[in-house]
C-alpha cells in the first residue's frame, strides 16, 4: 500500500512543549460507533491542522469489495484472509480528497454502497484479516509520523474502531467520538436515504445497530479506554463537533 502525502497546509504546526511550540508530527486517534460522525469530523480536523487523514473503516470496505469481486465466500475465513493479504490496496491520505484504489480500480464510491455496508462486518470480524489490515494501518501512521523525535513529518488523524486501543494506543491524542443511538440513526438515514423520517430511520436501523453489535464482539469502541477523551456529539452539529475535537487535540497536544 502506498500512502500519498497531502499538500502543505499553513496550519500544520501543533504546539508541543518538547519542541518549544514549533510543532511536530502529531497522531490523533479517533474511534466510535456508526453514525457518530467520525469520517466527516476527522477529515475536517485533519484539514484544519494540516495533517494526513486515514479512514481505516474504508480499508475494511475495500477488502470486502475485493473479496466479492474475486468471488470469495465471506463465510470462509481462510479464503477471506488469503484474499485480504493479497489485496493490492493504495490509500491517498489527503483529507480534502482521500482515495482508495484496489488493483488499479478507484473504489471510493463502490465501497459506500449498501451491498458493501451490509456485509463488511464479516471481514471486520475476521481476526487474521484484521491483523493484516492493522499492519497496513500502522505503516501509514509510521510514515506520516516519522521516527520518534523527528520534527519533519506531517502527522495524521486516524479514525476507526480500534485505533485508540489496538492500532495506535500510543497516539498523542486519543478520542472516542460517540452519540446517542437516536442521533446516529438519524445521521446515517440522512446520509443513505437523504431523509431522517421514520421510514428512513427504520430502513437504516438494521445496518447501523447490527453492524455495531457484530463489530463489538472483536473490539470495544463503545466505551472509552483509560486515557481516551470522550466527545459526545448527540446534541452538536458538524461544525460544533469539529470544534470540540479540535479543542481536545490542542489541549492534549499542548500539555
Amino acid at each position: 500500500m502506498t500512502p500519498t502525502r497531502p499538500a502543505p497546509h499553513e496550519e500544520a504546526a501543533v504546539p508541543h512543549p518538547d519542541t518549544g511550540g514549533a510543532g511536530r508530527p502529531v497522531v490523533v486517534a479517533v474511534d466510535g460507533p456508526s453514525g457518530s460522525g467520525k469520517s466527516s469530523v476527522c477529515r475536517r480536523v485533519a484539514a484544519a491542522l494540516g495533517l494526513a487523514y486515514l479512514d481505516t473503516g474504508a480499508m475494511y470496505r475495500a477488502a470486502t469489495w475485493w473479496c466479492l469481486e474475486r468471488g470469495v465466500d465471506l463465510a470462509d475465513e481462510d479464503a477471506v484472509t488469503a484474499a485480504v493479504r493479497d489485496m493490492p490496496l493504495e490509500v491517498g491520505v489527503d483529507p480534502q480528497a482521500p482515495t482508495f484504489t484496489v488493483d488499479g480500480t478507484d473504489v471510493a464510491a463502490a465501497i459506500r454502497t449498501t451491498a458493501i455496508s451490509s456485509v463488511v462486518s464479516r471481514v471486520a470480524m475476521n481476526l487474521e484479516a484484521r491483523a493484516d489490515l492493522g499492519t497496513r494501518q500502522r505503516a501509514v501512521i509510521g510514515a506520516e509520523r516519522g521516527p520518534r523525535g523527528w520534527s519533519g513529518g506531517r502527522g495524521v488523524v486516524v479514525e476507526g474502531r480500534d485505533i485508540t486501543t489496538v492500532i495506535a494506543p500510543d497516539a498523542d491524542v486519543r478520542i472516542l467520538l460517540t452519540a446517542s443511538e437516536e442521533a446516529r440513526l438519524a445521521r446515517r438515514a440522512l446520509e443513505v436515504h437523504g431523509s431522517a423520517d421514520t421510514a428512513s430511520v427504520a430502513a437504516t436501523r438494521d445496518q447501523v445497530v447490527r453492524r455495531d453489535a457484530q463489530d463489538s464482539t472483536v473490539v470495544d469502541f463503545l466505551t472509552a479506554a483509560d486515557g481516551v477523551v470522550t466527545v459526545d456529539s448527540s446534541d452538536l452539529d458538524l461544525e460544533q463537533t469539529v470544534d470540540a475535537v479540535l479543542a481536545v487535540v490542542r489541549e492534549v497536544a499542548a500539555r
